[in-house]
This record gives C-alpha cells, structure tokens and sequence, in this order.
C-alpha cells in the first residue's frame, strides 16, 4: 500500500506544472543570486569630506580613504552643513570632517580630533562604516607619527582565510532552500487534497494513518535530496566551495531535517482549511524560523529571550551542522548534540503529523 501512495505522490508532482520546474529552478536561483545578496560586508560607502586643514597630510589622509574598496569619495564640501546636505539627499552615507591645524597637531604630538558622523538610518551600514573608516584614519595617524604599539600583531584566520563571505553563507543558504521546498510543498500537500476533493477517497479507505503520513513524507524526502544534490553542485561549480568534511554526513543530516521540515508542514496542512491559510500559517512559522536561526545574527548575540525561542528552532542545529561541516570538516563525534536535537524535532512533527489527521476531513 505504501508503495501506491509513494507513486501517486510523484504522479501529482508530475502533473502540477509547477513544482517539476521549482525542484530545479529554485536551487538555480538561490545559488547563483542569495550568495552575492546576502553579504554583511559593508563596501562602497559614499563619503563626503571636509577638510579644514588642506594641508599634505590631509590630502593624503583623504586618498587613503579613497584608495580603499569600502569607500567612495563623493564630494569635497566647504563645510559641515553642505556636507550634511549630501548626506540628507541620499548621496553620501558618511562625512569625515578634518579639522584646521591637523597636521601641526600630528608633528607636535597634540590630540587631534577628526569627527566621523555616519548616516545610521540602515544600523548596520552606519555602525560598520563608521567603524571602518575609524580604523582607517588610526592606521593612517599611526604611520604618520611613527607611533603606535611597539608589539605586531600577526591574525590568522581559521576555516575561512580569506574572509570570503560566501563561504560562510552558502552552507546557511542550503539550509534555508531545503526550509523553503521541504516545508512550503507538504504544508499545501492534504490542504490540497481537501480542496479538490480526493481525500474523500482516502477517507473510506481502511489505510492506516501512520501509513498514509509515511506516503506523504517520503516523496519530499527524497525531492528535498535532489535539490540539496543540484545546490551543491552549483556551489562547487560556481564558487568552489567543497564541504571540507563528509559529503555522506551532509545528507544523513539534511535527511533526518527534511523529515522534519516536512512533518512540520504536514502538521499545518492537517490544520488548515484552505490553501491560503496554510501558506500564511507555514509563511509565519518560516519568517521567525529563519530569523532566530543565526543565519546573519549569531544566537549568542541575541538576548536571552531570544536566545530561549533559538533553542526550539530545527533551523538553528542544522545551520550549525552545516558550517561545522563545511568550514570545519567536523566529524559525527562533534555532531552529536545537534544529531539528538534534530532527531528529537523529527519525532514530535511526525507524531504529531500522524496524530493530528483526522480520515473525517474532507
């Protein structure tokens, strides 16, 4: 009987025009477009200057800004106030304001203050920015007095070397896919059938309703491990990036999530009456899964409180998989934790798939 169930699953994929393309055009997508989008790092700042001083050391102090590749000189102003103008216009996001007498202050060894004021109407694009050019002008003031700390400094940077971003976001965004296709399709799957009428059909049938769950699971199992297989092609192929562990342990990990992803949407569709609800009830759940995951934001960065809802996230342990993985080359004997929290979300979805299925629907 499971068999059946298994085909006639397929065979209604395969008729809906739409999901035989998704399966394949959604990992295209997310591949080639999110890796480039979903960048933390703040480059290309327009920066407004105002230089009191106009002396060689500013100059030059202003080309070093200019030479970098997180900022864009836009505009020389006069003073404050046009510079303000620029940034009140959308033209500029950060104004440095030398002031008068700053190279006599650095060969005299006098404070000198130089004002960096950002546009923080975008948080993050204002605090990063600011704290860039901040360590810029410091680097440049050390140089040019001969000062500084006696002590060098040498950073090593463990797992990803050389800081390319997209080393840290494409295992995240491989989490985020399967979330997408394994919880979206089995939340509109029963809510479906009710709408056109073949769960009746179910209904007087003597199949049991564990069975016919299972029959409902495994076909998006093994959807979400073609698209997992197609993402991580792409991801080789079009940035290079190669998990530095196990691939064997990435798809005995993302098998045991897409369970519970699609118990998850299951469990949605079971209490739905229409396809528009499930879709706003699973869009809900997913805006908040993806969200408190650590996906951009770290979990211990986040308060306590949120931190606590972290904890009841599957997101969460399978995005840490992934990078450990990945980044790390991390082993089963280092994924235990995450292994027994995600077999533990896998249980209570598909119980309460199961549980909540009622052969009176219809």
């Amino acid at each position: 009987m499971l068999k059946y169930l298994i085909e006639k699953e397929f065979k209604q994929m395969l008729r809906n025009p739409v999901i035989p393309r998704l399966i394949v055009v959604f990992p295209c997508m997310m591949m080639i477009l999110m890796p480039w989008a979903a960048n933390l790092e703040i480059k290309h700042n327009n920066v407004v200057v105002v230089d009191a001083d106009h002396s060689p050391v500013s100059r030059r102090l202003v080309e070093k800004v200019a030479s970098t590749d997180y900022f864009n000189l836009v505009e020389n102003a006069p003073d404050y106030g046009q510079a303000l103008d620029c940034v009140e216009r959308g033209e500029a996001d950060i104004i440095l304001e030398i002031p008068d007498h700053f190279e006599k202050g650095l060969a005299t060894g006098r404070p000198v203050q130089v004002q960096v004021s950002a546009n923080a109407v975008n948080g993050t694009k204002g605090g990063l920015g600011s704290s860039y050019l901040t360590a810029v002008v410091n680097e440049f003031v050390a140089q040019e007095t001969g000062g500084g700390n006696p002590v060098r400094l040498s950073v090593l940077n463990l797992y990803n070397p050389h800081q390319d971003y997209k080393v840290f976001m494409v295992p995240a965004l491989l989490v985020v896919m399967l979330t997408l296709v394994c919880g979206f399709l089995p939340a509109l799957n029963i809510v479906g059938e009710k709408e056109t009428g073949t769960i009746e059909q179910i209904n007087v049938t003597p199949l049991g309703k564990s069975v016919f769950i299972l029959g409902k699971l495994v076909p998006y199992w093994i959807v979400g491990l073609v698209v997992l297989t197609i993402a991580l092609f792409l991801a080789f192929l079009l940035y290079g990036i190669v998990p530095s562990g196990s691939a064997w342990l990435i798809y005995f990990f993302a098998g045991v999530f897409i369970l519970t992803m699609s118990g998850f949407g299951l469990l949605i569709s079971n209490y739905s009456s229409t396809m528009q609800q499930a879709m706003f009830v699973m869009f809900f759940f997913l805006i908040v899964f993806i969200l408190m995951s650590g996906l951009f934001t770290p979990v211990r960065s986040m308060p306590e409180w949120a931190q606590w809802i972290s904890a009841f996230n599957p997101l969460t342990y399978f995005i840490q998989v992934m990078r450990m993985i990945f980044l790390k080359g991390c082993g089963m004997a280092d994924l235990w934790p995450q292994l027994g929290k995600l077999l533990s979300f896998m249980t209570v979805f598909a119980v309460a798939a199961v549980w909540s299925y009622r052969k009176t629907n219809g």
